[in-house]
């Protein structure tokens, strides 16, 4: 099976509308399937080509003949034997008939190859090697959709020797998370950013609702080859019992509120992740409450709601703050992690978190009896 690998780049191209039809005036163009596309045998095929040295590699063509000038996208096809078994494609899109293939380019989407489909290491590299090049032509719609019956390679075109250095970029830890789940009817656009730990920045945490039908992860705010599901984690945490395999999802079997705790490491090319789903206890800290700044005060968990649009529901504050503390509250991560690494604030009806960033600032106009009321599924809260 065809290997493909993406860089990553969409280009948004033109296209020109068309009609596949002939009449008896002729004034409609005929839409023709080409038989032949020729890709020109490059000046420097015969050349040694280091990848590390040079900028890129000038591809030239002709449009295949459709029976009237049309808007065609070109994608580069790269492998190191001539019958371009497990192929690599690039998935940028070109659309004119000069194409200069960039160096760097083909050495990630080579190496990358040869790190995983062929389990090498980079004491494999460098390497000398021969590198077989074709172009798949596909024509588009005005609408910019791809006719899949006007497809066709070009020939096979031969570079007899490049040199290719290991070429990774580094495997980076995400610094940011979005979840879905029913609490957003499973929409991107609607999924809550995991908050950042100070200090620590392969931690990062929410509150999340999870049910029997389940949640995903992704490092992007929307669906990609990267997305988390049940089959990429270790299973944590103190109510991990509860979490089960849903097709994917990562569900429960006892829905309800979680905290999600991810902590992410690197192993050679991998991510892995490990989550912690906890007990969901949010505390109140500060002088404006009754448990004062001690840590993990057993009446100063907030009421956790039974649905997924429910508050979290803070004990009644006590007056305003006695000091220039304010009004705190935070989730306890860990033995070893401070509470002011993970705590947040209401702000504007918004919840913020401190994450990464410095001291946030205070809410000092609170009076007794009130209490904070957070909403964790939108990321909103009020006091009163």
């Amino acid at each position: 099976m065809n290997r493909i690998f993406q860089t990553a780049l969409l280009l948004v191209v033109g296209v020109l509308a068309f009609t596949s039809c002939s009449d008896d005036n002729g004034s409609n163009p005929t839409l023709k399937k080409p038989t032949t596309f020729v890709l020109n045998q490059p000046a420097v095929a015969g050349e040694v080509i280091d990848l590390s040295e040079s900028e890129s590699i000038k591809l030239t063509f002709t449009q295949p003949d459709y029976g009237f000038p049309a808007s065609v996208r070109y994608y580069v096809q790269l492998a190191d034997n001539e019958a371009m078994n497990d192929l690599i494609e690039v998935k940028q899109i070109y659309t004119n008939t000069e194409i200069d293939l960039s160096t760097t380019t083909i050495a990630n989407l080579l190496t990358e190859y040869y790190v995983v489909e062929k389990e090498q290491t980079e004491a494999d590299f460098p390497k000398d090697m021969p590198l077989y090049v074709r172009v798949r032509a596909i024509m588009v719609t005005a609408n910019g959709n791809e006719l899949e019956n006007t497809q066709i390679l070009s020939n096979v075109v031969k570079f007899d020797k490049i040199h290719l250095d290991y070429l990774l970029p580094p495997v980076e830890l995400p610094t940011q998370l979005f979840a879905i789940g029913s609490y957003c009817e499973n929409s991107w656009d609607g999924a809550v950013k995991f908050a950042q730990t100070h200090s620590n920045p392969q931690i990062l945490w929410h509150m999340l609702w999870i049910d029997e039908k389940g949640i995903k992860l992704n490092d992007e705010q929307a669906q990609t080859d990267n997305v988390i599901t049940y089959d990429k984690i270790t299973v944590a945490g103190d109510k991990a019992d509860e979490i089960v395999n849903n097709d994917g999802w990562i569900a429960s079997n006892n829905p309800g509120w979680y905290l999600v705790i991810v902590n992410s490491a690197v192993e050679g090319r991998d991510l892995l992740y490990t989550i912690e789903f906890n007990e969901p206890n949010v505390y109140l800290m500060g002088s404006c409450t009754p448990g004062g700044w001690t840590e993990l005060q057993e009446d100063m968990v907030f009421e956790v709601p039974s649905t997924a649009d429910g508050n979290f529901v803070s004990p009644a504050f006590i007056g305003a703050p006695t000091d220039d503390g304010g009004l705190r509250a935070y989730v306890k991560l860990a033995a070893g992690i401070e509470w002011w690494k993970s705590e947040f604030m209401l702000f504007n009806g918004k919840i913020e978190y401190r994450g990464a960033g410095g001291d946030q600032a205070r809410i000092t106009e609170v009076s007794a009896g009130q209490k904070l009321y957070l909403n964790f599924s939108k990321d909103t809260g009020e006091i009163k």
